[in-house]
């Protein structure tokens, strides 16, 4: 009887440690870095459905680096649940790349949780702990996982011994998960002898998939599929990710409904994240447009948790702040959510066509967070009051009001805005710099359309620099564009900066497709300009004339009149414009009643005084005067909006109806982000009126933006 027991014990035992005990997952918890500067520690996001994930802590770190690593920086963190269910192990990159650069980096840190609140953690340096590894210069990405055949947890990372190409090498945890027990040996190479990064391995039907990064001749994700965990991994030679930009950092988790998998990967070029889905992990899916997060991830990982795992998360690290600042409903403009935290009130400016007699702003309720109401409410009638609740904490009331607001006028982060109206599709188009990016490192363009100038329709990338253009890669800023027509057909000329030059793409449509002209039209500084930058071209058609004329300039205003082909400038009539010291970039023309406007921004559109200032001229060409009150739009303080400038203008066809276009920083955090705020910033309009003299009255930017507008045909 006892020796039945003991088996039975032993069986029990056996059983739990190869698969997990059953449990209800019922949430994810996403761990991530943010980037180089001030972001390599690790932190955490909630999401309940794999889809929508909120950080966690306000995106502040939930770890000091400086404690648990040697470089005091932390990359790339891998979590994963142990075979007992309740233990969890989380491994990183030791890496500091604001203080180091990029390597040396000889290190992986190790930790450990049963909570997923309190950490152990230890460094292991592999060149001090093996000898045959002291020509290593790289140890990267390690992630962790359970093999059952040696009941023990599989360490795996890649890495580089001088300029050789990386390879992924592996190794086991001794027992407390402090070290390793075994020596490293390599798991996969790739077979062309590139270099492999970033593995990240998922066990389905009996088969080991490894996810990794190509390096040098192409790039991108591959799969390499085994029988056994350490060995015999086949290669299956096709890229997975579902774009053209780079990638890196691939992850998979699976979903808690069992439909299947995502697989994301960090595209590092653009500052966001991809996520795909797959049932057979042989065929994926692009679902972005499935998926919201508030938080900006680099190269992190997801690990289904139960209801109790997640309320101790929120107890520890969410606000009831940031639960009424995190709705889930499309028609909120999230980004401009106004938070006053002195009197507990919020205020949710919403889409034009917003129904706020019944409307549900759909705030996440993650484990352990209460809020009532739950259901939608008249917000007609003035602000709902809201009780947010997290165990262990507690309730916050909140006033919440919801408004239709007009501007920013389209959703999301955007600059230097030109506007259009079509006669071909009768139609208005706002053709902008795609911007949220560090450094203004953009590459691509994107187009807008709308019928009224309110309700804007997002039309997709039109131009983007790495696959339609040849001659730069980088640095896609503030467009402009013409309709003409040639004969019976419309064409479109699209004039744009990339890495500093202006180049030219054409199209029969609007929104394109546009084919780039293959070489930039202006290269280099007009002859005379001892400094400045190729950007900021504004083409303008003369209607006293017909001749077309390209504007351009930053830290000076050139003008060149163009060739009928409108891809080409006329040679020798290059000329300065300048108006005076003031001016710095933007320029923008236009004809009302016999005189020539040129408008242009001043100061730094980092500067919470950027503002657009213009002169008048009685020909295309200048001279330019200055009137005594020059300013067209400049901040409103009182209203909290700052950074008012890089313009354009549109005068409603058959009317002397005029409209300003313009960029501001976000409202309301851009102001409190420094030089951020001038790569964070949102499209406006506001309309524009003239006095009897046909000087332009000051325009006052507004929330409330503009009315429908609608062209009477």
């Amino acid at each position: 009887m006892k020796k039945i027991v003991l088996l039975g014990v032993l069986v029990s035992f056996y059983t739990a440690v190869i698969a997990q005990p059953h449990q209800k997952f019922s949430a994810y918890l996403f761990t991530y870095f943010t980037g180089s500067k001030g972001g390599e520690e690790i932190r955490f996001a909630l999401s309940n459905d794999g889809y929508h994930f909120r950080a966690l802590n306000n995106n502040h770190p939930v770890l000091n680096s400086a404690d648990i690593s040697a470089t005091g920086g932390v990359r790339d963190p891998h979590i994963m649940r142990a075979a007992d269910g309740k233990t969890f192990y989380m491994v990183a990159t030791d890496m500091n790349t604001e203080k180091y650069g990029w390597g040396p980096d000889y290190s992986m840190v190790l930790l450990k949780s049963t909570d997923l609140v309190q950490w152990s953690s230890k460094t292991i340096d592999i060149t001090k702990l093996y000898e045959k590894f002291a020509g290593v210069n790289r140890v990267w990405a390690p992630q962790t996982i359970y093999d059952p055949q040696k009941k023990q947890y599989m360490i795996y990372w890649s890495m580089r011994f001088g300029e050789e190409a990386d390879k992924i090498y592996y190794a086991y945890a001794n027992k407390d998960f402090t070290g390793l027990e075994t020596e490293p040996k390599q798991l996969f190479f790739k077979p062309d002898g590139g270099a492999c990064i970033d593995g990240d391995i998922v066990y389905k039907n009996n088969k080991y998939y490894l996810f990794f990064k190509t390096e040098g001749s192409g790039a991108g994700i591959k799969i390499a599929v085994s029988d056994e965990l350490t060995s015999g991994y086949v290669l299956r030679d096709k890229y997975v990710q579902q774009t053209k930009d780079p990638v890196e950092g691939a992850g998979t988790f699976k979903l808690n409904d069992g439909s299947g998998y995502i697989l994301m990967y960090d595209m590092y070029t653009q500052g966001k994240y991809q996520f795909t889905r797959t049932t057979d992990l042989e065929n994926f899916k692009l679902i972005d447009d499935e998926v919201s997060m508030n938080f900006h991830p680099r190269h992190g990982t997801v690990m289904p948790i139960t209801s109790k795992e997640g309320a101790a998360l929120t107890a520890k690290w969410e606000t009831p702040e940031d639960v009424i600042l995190a709705p889930l409903n499309k028609q909120i403009k999230t980004i401009n959510i106004v938070l006053d935290t002195a009197n507990h009130k919020v205020h949710l400016p919403v889409i034009p066509g917003t129904n706020l007699k019944s409307f549900d702003p759909r705030f996440t309720l993650f484990p352990g967070v209460t809020i009532s109401p739950i259901r939608p409410q008249d917000f007609t009638k003035g602000p709902v009051k809201y009780s947010v609740t997290i165990a262990g904490k507690k309730t916050q009331v909140f006033e919440v009001t919801a408004q239709e607001t007009h501007n920013p006028a389209i959703a999301g982060y955007y600059a230097d805005p030109e506007i259009l109206y079509a006669e071909k599709t009768g139609k208005f188009y706002i053709y902008p710099t795609s911007d949220g990016f560090d450094g203004w490192s953009g590459k691509y363009f994107k187009a807008f359309s709308s019928d009224d100038m309110v309700s804007w329709k997002d039309e997709g990338k039109i131009l983007d620099l790495p696959q339609d253009v040849s001659w730069a890669k980088k640095n896609a800023w503030a467009p402009c564009i013409i309709e003409k027509k040639v004969g019976n057909e419309y064409k479109y000329f699209y004039y744009f900066a990339a890495a500093q030059k202006i180049g030219v793409a054409t199209a029969n449509d609007p929104t394109g497709p546009f084919t780039d002209s293959g070489k930039p039209l202006v290269a280099q500084l007009p002859e005379g300009v001892k400094g400045g930058q190729q950007i900021d071209a504004d083409v303008f058609a003369d209607p006293q004339t017909g001749k077309n004329y390209l504007y351009w300039g930053n830290g000076y205003m050139a003008v060149a009149e163009l060739n009928d082909d409108m891809i080409s400038l006329k040679p020798g009539t290059t000329k300065i414009l300048t108006p005076y010291a003031h001016y710095n970039e933007g320029t923008y023309v236009f004809y009302r009643n016999g005189t020539y406007y040129f408008m242009w921004s001043e100061n730094d559109t980092r500067s919470p005084n950027y503002s657009v200032h213009y002169g008048t001229s009685k020909s295309p060409l200048g001279p330019i005067e200055i009137p005594q009150q020059n300013t067209v739009i400049a901040k409103n303080a009182a209203k909290g909006v700052y950074g008012t400038g890089h313009n354009s203008v549109i005068q409603i066809p058959g009317t002397d109806e005029w409209y300003i276009v313009y960029h501001r920083f976000n409202y309301p955090k851009g102001i409190t982000m420094g030089d951020a705020a001038g790569y964070n910033r949102e499209v406006c309009i506001d309309k524009m009126e003239f006095d009897d003299k046909g000087l332009i009255k000051q325009v006052t930017p507004t929330h409330e933006g503009i009315k429908p507008v609608h062209v009477k045909k």
